[in-house]
């Protein structure tokens, strides 16, 4: 995963990471992890593209492969 390409399109959108968190329905813990490169659910991952009005298509755009 880019580790930086989920931090970019929420700074992008500007958004912090308890607003994007609260959109999603995930702590804010979960999207510092993600922000940090570690792994997460493929429901959560799916919470975060909706959130950021991103299709599930836009997936590795976000989280790499």
């Amino acid at each position: 995963m880019n580790k930086n390409a989920l931090k970019e399109m929420r700074i992008s959108l500007m958004y912090s990471r308890s607003e994007l968190a609260r959109k999603a329905g995930v702590s804010p813990m979960t999207i510092e992890r993600l922000e940090k490169g570690e792994d997460c659910r493929l429901d959560t991952k799916r919470k975060i593209l909706l959130a950021l009005g991103l299709s599930i298509d836009d997936k590795e755009k976000v989280f790499g492969e």
